[in-house]
């Protein structure tokens, strides 16, 4: 099989981690990946709070109502419009920073990490809380977090495909 399709296939949601901090190049690799994604006009509107402190990660575990997850780092990903200077890309940001943590969540894989997407805007309280525990000013929207850390449980991979579900040239 194709590797890169193979490590899609292996992408799962890890819930369980071991007790074992994760090296700072490979958090700068996840980085690296999540900024190569495309996104609309180019505009890059996403920023990251990697948050190790075991405060705030314990904040993230007690307040947010799917994250109870004992991973050593989460990555926020956030979405800034002001960092674009075309006011109509400014309307993708959602898409382009899911694009971005999706990057992150398949090169995790290849680096032997494993991770779990905690979905937080557009719940209001989630994305209160975690502008509280990261300090994000209120022009910058957390879209999600990101748990990362080394597995405790494997899945195995899987692709999830149903023909059902596709449509050629027009729906139905």
């Amino acid at each position: 099989m194709n590797p890169i399709l193979a490590t899609i296939f292996r992408r799962r949601s890890i819930r369980h981690y071991r007790d074992q901090p994760v090296e700072a190049e490979k958090l700068d690799l996840l980085l690296q990946a999540g900024m190569a994604a495309p996104s609309a006009m180019n505009c890059k509107p996403w920023e990251f709070v990697v948050v190790t402190d075991p405060e705030r990660l314990a904040q993230f575990r007690k307040r947010l109502i799917f994250g109870n997850r004992n991973a050593p780092v989460a990555i926020v990903v956030c979405g800034n419009p002001r960092l674009s200077p075309n006011p109509a890309a400014r309307l993708f940001w959602v898409q382009d920073c899911s694009a971005a943590a999706e990057n992150i969540l398949i090169a995790a894989v290849s680096l032997g990490l494993g991770t779990v997407w905690v979905g937080v805007h557009p719940v209001g309280e989630f994305v209160r809380i975690v502008r509280q525990v990261t300090g994000l000013p209120r022009h910058v929207t957390p879209l999600g977090l990101i748990y990362v850390g080394y597995p405790d449980e494997e899945k195995p991979a899987r692709t999830q495909y149903d023909a059902k579900r596709v449509h050629r040239d027009t729906y139905g």
